[in-house]
């Protein structure tokens, strides 16, 4: 394996952000725990220094949001989780994440620019499945992926995954992505991505590029 300055050197590595919108990590999110570990973890603040530092750096940042028509169509209700929010779109006319709905936007935190990418995607759980996102990444010359973001339960665990199977070199910020439980968070970080990817903090990524 390379040194992490290798690894994650600017001309072929790119942040992937992991559905850090208002109405997932911001208080009309269906799951109420998630933006709660979130600001616990300080991941909004953290995120955002780091993608301060990634574009100084020249490190091209993508953004992977969720978006729903405001009538549901397209969206499969085929788990658990987005029958939840089938159900608020049920019992208050929408769901968090419609498109034109201020749940749809990027966190302020994120301090989107200009030079950033966003992909939507309006079904499914991972950011490579049925999106653009992999032809992309791999069109501005991405060998390093970088995910932050939620949630190890899901999103950042099947993104990962993917990545890995796509042919990429994975890396997962440890102080801006969460789970829920905590515990169950640590133990996905340390039995499972650990496996399949480089975990780093914050800081050491930032220093990586300095």
């Amino acid at each position: 394996m390379p040194d992490l300055t290798e690894l994650v050197d600017p001309a072929h590595t790119t942040i992937i952000t992991m559905e850090l919108q208002k109405g997932i990590v911001g208080d009309e999110a269906i799951l109420p725990a998630l933006p709660v570990a979130v600001r616990e973890a300080d991941l909004l603040a953290i995120a955002g220094k780091v993608c301060r530092a990634a574009r100084v750096a020249g490190v091209r940042i993508v953004h992977q949001t969720m978006q729903t028509r405001p009538d549901g169509a397209g969206h499969a209700i085929n788990c658990r989780i987005f029958a939840i929010g089938a159900r608020r779109r049920a019992e208050v006319g929408f769901e968090p994440t419609d498109i034109g709905r201020p749940g749809a936007e990027l966190v302020d935190e994120l301090d989107v620019q200009p030079s950033d990418i966003e992909i939507p995607r309006m079904h499914g759980m991972t950011p490579f499945t049925g999106t653009e996102l992999d032809a992309v990444v791999r069109n501005l010359g991405t060998k390093t992926v970088v995910f932050m973001g939620v949630s190890l339960n899901l999103g950042i665990l099947g993104g990962a995954m993917s990545a890995l199977d796509l042919g990429y070199q994975v890396v997962i910020v440890r102080d801006a992505v969460v789970g829920i439980p905590q515990e169950y968070g640590d133990a996905v970080l340390a039995n499972t991505l650990s496996m399949i990817a480089t975990i780093v903090t914050s800081d050491d990524l930032i220093a990586a590029w300095s």
